[in-house]
Order: structure tokens, then C-alpha cells, then sequence
């Protein structure tokens, strides 16, 4: 027995626990799970005190989802949470210093760990060196992880900072199974049956279950949320027709301090698409800080304003921040002033009168239909004529208009859409770095 994990009240698995564990989170026992599971854990991409220090990297891998929710947790810590010193309060919290890079990350897995566990219990599982307490058997594949962990059960507060800062190497150290171990830890803090039926037990689907390559969206909202749901609606949805009984579909129970932002390529029906967009609690989180799945790739966008999202008129105008764990970061403009605007003045020269007025309030179908018309045209208007002055006479004009229209519904505006859906966004990176990032070669 490890004497070590022994003393820290560590107890060896079982081969029921770990089969069971195999089959919830990657479908069976029987096979090997992907290897970058056994290879990938929670590593800074930059030094220190460099551009992108504050940023987790690893290559394009199932486990990008579950290392984009940490991401954010790290980011909200770095611009929000951490304590200013003097020394500490004019310089950029995102060229993170060594000491900051692991204070975030350990916040992050603290903070996680904690919303799973709701006040409850937390357990975490650490792997021996040598000892093996499961054999080797049709029904059960070793895969050099599993069958050789212990696990440790921890109240969330003072004795699970201890433990996790005496164990921290176990998640930090390169190709070792980081992510793994932070995955099946998160399972055994919620429990295995409650996954199971946030999963929605009809469908039989394990944790790991999905079309992307990056990872399934249940990890992502098992992080964000506490709940392994693959509904991302706000409450509950009683879901049934009259030749069933109805079924309950519950998502996000409350609002969220890391947001959830999403679009597919695959939802080219405009009604199908905003059934599958994330409700208020995720889109409209506590921090400007939101996980990402845009086509199937996983990213971070967030905003150095803790109060953007509090304050109409920080929203007219602000800049976001787009990082991948690929390493690569992109910095956009969102505009919604020209909207605001347009929706003020329509407002202002609408006569109240029983004839232009509906039964809720809101202005008669017809007028609707103009003013939506000339909103969009003078939209168009307002961006042609502004092109159109940089371009007059001038052929260096024509690159920018070139480039805009290149940048026209990239798959990053349309994810950026769903939140403000009439920004006007300008991004500050070439077009090649917007296809390089959603390609699927990265």
C-alpha cells in the first residue's frame, strides 16, 4: 500500500468502482480510452510575465472542452478575483507571473470542484506508481490509470485546499494524466448516479459522448454548472406529447459565474438553432467571462469590466478577447451603438396613438415591418458609407473593403451574433488567423 496516500486517508479502488467509472465516462471498460486522456494535463502554454501567460495550451484533443472551462475559471480569477498589492495593482494581470499562474490554476480547480459538490463532500483521485488493484480482463482493459487510483473523500473548505496544494504536481507535471484525474474527480464529487441521470438516463450516453473532437458539451456543463445536463435551457421543460407522459428536461437551475456562448454549422435552420442556444443563465453569466463551442472548436471570450454586464452603456461599445488552447488569442471590437441608436430614435418618433399601437404596447405589424427595413438599411447605409470614405480614391480602399467583406459571417461573428445579435464587430487580426482557428488542423 502507498504509505503516503495511506496517511492522507487515501482509500484503493475497486474493480466494481473502476468499471463502472470506465463504462459512465467513456461508454466501456473494455477498450482503452483515447490516449491524450493519459497524456494531457493543466500546463501554462507562455513563461511567465509573457504575452499568453495567462493561457492553458495543449494540442486539438477531446480534452479542449474540459481545459476551456477551466481556462475561464482562470481568467476570472487573474482579472477578478485575485488580491491587489501595491506592486501587483499596475501590472497586467494577463502577463501572469509564475506565482499567478499557479494560484489561478489551483483557484480554478478549487472553485469547480466546489460548485459540483454544492456544500457537500469533495472526492478526488490520485494514481499509485506501481500498485494495481484491478485486473486484467476481457471485461476490463487496463489502461494504466484507473485500476491503479485511490480515492480521497475531503470536506470542500480547509482540508481540501491542503490536500490539493499538497498533490498539485499530479495535475501539473507534462504528459501525465491531469485532465483524467480532474474528469473522474468531478464524477465522484457529483456521484455516479446523479451523472448518470443528468445524462438523461433514457439515452444511455456516456460523459464523453460527441460529434466534436474537442469534447462533449455534458463535460463542459458538469464544470460550469455542477450538473452533467446536455439541456442548456434555463429550468426545467416538461417535454411530452399527448401519447406520452410528459418528461422533465432540466438545465441550467441558476445563473452562472463562467457563461456558456455556442453555434454549429449544422444548425442551419434559424428555429433549430435557437432551440439548441444556451437561456439567460448561461449567456448572461455573473462574469464577462464565457466558454465558447463554435463549430465544434472550444475557446474563451471574455471582458476586463466586471461591470459590463450591469451596465447598459458599457455594452454600447467594449472589446472582448477570443483565446483558444491552441495558443492563439484574437481581439475584437463589439459595436452596438449604431442598433442602440437607431432603436432610440424609432422609439422617440413613434407617435402613441391607438392606431400605431398594439394590444401589448409595441408598434403595429406594418410599422414594425418599416422600421425593422429601414433600421437594416440604414445599417448598411451607415457601413457602406463609412467604406466607402476610407476607400474614395485611395486603392489601398479596396484591401479594406476586401477584408471586411472576408470577415463577413465567419464562424466566430455568427457565435458572437448569438449574444449581441446587431454588433457591428471588428477584429484585429487577419482573416487567415480566423480560418486557421476553426479549421481542422489546428
Amino acid at each position: 500500500m502507498n504509505k503516503e496516500f495511506t496517511m492522507q486517508g487515501g482509500t484503493p479502488i475497486t474493480p466494481e468502482l473502476a468499471t463502472d467509472l470506465r463504462k459512465l465516462v467513456f461508454g466501456t471498460a473494455a477498450i482503452p480510452m483515447r490516449a491524450e486522456w493519459l497524456q494531457t494535463s493543466f500546463v501554462f502554454g507562455a513563461p511567465p510575465k509573457e504575452e499568453l501567460a495567462y493561457g492553458l495550451r495543449s494540442p486539438r484533443n477531446a480534452t479542449r472542452g474540459l481545459l476551456s472551462v477551466v481556462q475561464g475559471f482562470i481568467l476570472k480569477y487573474l482579472l477578478f478575483a485575485r488580491k491587489n498589492s501595491r506592486s501587483t495593482a499596475t501590472n497586467d494581470p494577463l502577463l501572469a507571473t509564475a506565482e499567478m499562474q499557479r494560484d489561478a490554476l489551483f483557484s480554478a480547480l478549487i472553485e469547480i470542484l466546489r460548485t459540483i459538490s454544492d456544500k457537500g463532500k469533495v472526492t478526488i483521485v490520485l494514481p499509485s506508481e506501481e500498485e494495481v488493484f484491478v485486473d486484467h480482463s476481457a471485461s476490463y482493459f487496463h489502461d494504466t490509470v484507473t485500476e491503479k487510483l485511490y480515492t480521497f473523500t475531503l470536506s470542500p473548505n480547509d482540508e481540501l485546499e491542503h490536500f490539493l496544494k499538497r498533490n498539485f504536481k499530479y495535475f501539473t507535471e507534462e504528459e501525465t494524466p491531469g485532465t483524467l484525474l480532474f474528469l473522474y474527480s468531478a464524477v465522484l464529487t457529483r456521484s455516479m448516479g446523479k451523472v448518470r441521470t443528468d445524462l438523461d438516463s433514457t439515452k444511455s450516453s456516456p460523459l464523453t459522448m460527441s460529434n466534436h473532437e474537442e469534447g462533449s458539451l455534458m463535460i463542459v456543463t458538469l464544470l460550469l454548472t455542477g450538473r452533467a445536463t446536455p439541456y442548456i435551457h434555463n429550468g426545467v421543460i416538461n417535454v411530452g406529447d399527448e401519447n406520452s407522459y410528459a418528461v422533465a428536461q432540466y438545465g441550467v437551475l441558476k445563473r452562472c459565474m463562467v457563461g456558456l456562448l455556442l453555434w454549429d454549422i449544422e444548425s442551419t435552420s434559424a428555429a433549430v438553432n435557437q432551440s439548441r442556444q444556451p437561456g439567460s443563465r448561461l449567456k448572461t453569466p455573473n462574469y464577462p467571462i464565457w466558454i465558447t463551442s463554435c463549430t465544434g472548436h472550444y475557446g474563451v471570450i471574455f471582458n476586463r469590466n466586471p461591470d459590463l454586464l450591469r451596465n447598459y452603456h458599457a455594452e454600447s461599445r467594449f472589446d472582448v478577447n477570443y483565446y483558444s488552447c491552441s495558443g492563439h488569442q484574437i481581439l475584437m471590437t463589439i459595436d452596438n451603438r449604431t442598433y442602440n441608436e437607431q432603436a432610440l430614435v424609432m422609439l422617440e418618433r413613434q407617435p402613441i396613438t391607438p392606431e400605431s399601437t398594439s394590444v401589448a404596447g409595441k408598434p403595429a405589424k406594418d410599422e414594425a415591418v418599416t422600421a425593422g427595413g429601414a433600421a437594416a438599411g440604414a445599417g448598411v447605409a451607415g457601413a457602406g458609407g463609412g467604406v466607402g470614405g476610407a476607400a474614395s480614391g485611395a486603392s489601398s480602399g479596396n484591401d479594406v473593403v476586401a477584408k471586411e467583406e472576408s470577415m463577413l459571417n465567419t464562424p466566430l461573428q455568427r457565435l458572437i451574433h448569438t449574444k449581441w445579435e446587431e454588433a457591428t464587430i471588428s477584429f484585429h487580426v487577419q482573416p487567415s488567423m480566423l480560418s486557421y482557428l476553426f479549421s481542422t488542423t489546428q
